[in-house]
C-alpha cells in the first residue's frame, strides 16, 4: 500500500517505520523540508516532501500531527482528502488538576471533526491507545496473541485498509464500531494514558475470565 505521511514526529516515525518494514511504500510529508527528509531516511520511507505531497501520494494517509492542528489541516487539503483513507491517531488531550482531560466538546471527537473538515475522505480512528514506542517492537515480541488496535470506521474500504496496516505489524485489529464511536476511544486514551501518568497499569483493569475448557 502507498502511505502518506502526515507528520514528523514520535507517532510519524513509528508507525510509519512499521509499515515501510512490512513493505508498504511511505512518503513523509513535513513542513520543513529537511526534518522530513531526515525521518525519511532514518525509517526507509520511499520518499519525502511537503504536506500536500504526501496527502496526494497513495490511498492512505495518516494524520500524526497535533490533534489540534488535525482538523485544520484536513480542511486545507480537503479536495485531495476525498476517497482516500485518512487514519487519525491523535489524542485531544490535555493535564488538568485531576488528571488527563479531553479538548474536545461533549461527544466530539478529532476524529470526526476531520471528517467534518474534509467531506468525502474516509477517516478512521486508530493508533491512539500505545505509546509510539510499542509500533517499534517487532511482530511475536508480544507473545502468541498479539495485542489489539481498536479502530472506528465507517467506510468498509478504509476499514480494510487499516486492518491490513495493522495485521502487517504484528498486532490484531480490533473492529469497534463506526466513526460515531471515536470519541469513546479518545476518552479511552484519557484514562488509560492518566494511568500511566500515575505509575499504573492500565492492563490490570480489564482482566478477562479463564476460558471454559
Amino acid at each position: 500500500m502507498r502511505i502518506g505521511v502526515l507528520g514528523t514526529g514520535n507517532m510519524a516515525a513509528a508507525l510509519g517505520g512499521a509499515w515501510a518494514r512490512a513493505g508498504h511504500e511511505v512518503f513523509v510529508g513535513g513542513r520543513a523540508a529537511a526534518t522530513a527528509e531526515a525521518l525519511a531516511g532514518r525509517i526507509g520511507a520511499a520518499g519525502h516532501g511537503t504536506p500536500a505531497q504526501a496527502v496526494g501520494y497513495g490511498e492512505a494517509v495518516l494524520l500524526a500531527v497535533p490533534a489540534g492542528a488535525a482538523p485544520a489541516l484536513a480542511r486545507e487539503h480537503a479536495g485531495t482528502l476525498v476517497g482516500r483513507t485518512v487514519v487519525d491517531c491523535t489524542n485531544p488531550l490535555d493535564p488538568g488538576p485531576g488528571g488527563v482531560m479531553l479538548t474536545t466538546g461533549p461527544g466530539e471527537s478529532v476524529a470526526g471533526l476531520i471528517g467534518a473538515a474534509a467531506p468525502g475522505a474516509h477517516v478512521v480512528k486508530a493508533f491512539n491507545l500505545a505509546h509510539a514506542s510499542m509500533w517499534d517492537h517487532p511482530a511475536g515480541t508480544f507473545g502468541a496473541i498479539p495485542p489489539a488496535v481498536p479502530f472506528c470506521a465507517d467506510d468498509p474500504g478504509a476499514a480494510g485498509h487499516v486492518t491490513e496496516l495493522i495485521t502487517g505489524m504484528g498486532w490484531s485489529p480490533m473492529p469497534a464500531g463506526g466513526l460515531d464511536r471515536a470519541a469513546y476511544v479518545e476518552a479511552t486514551a484519557a484514562f488509560v494514558i492518566g494511568v500511566w501518568w500515575a505509575g499504573g497499569s492500565p492492563g490490570l483493569a480489564f482482566p478477562e475470565p479463564p476460558r471454559a475448557a
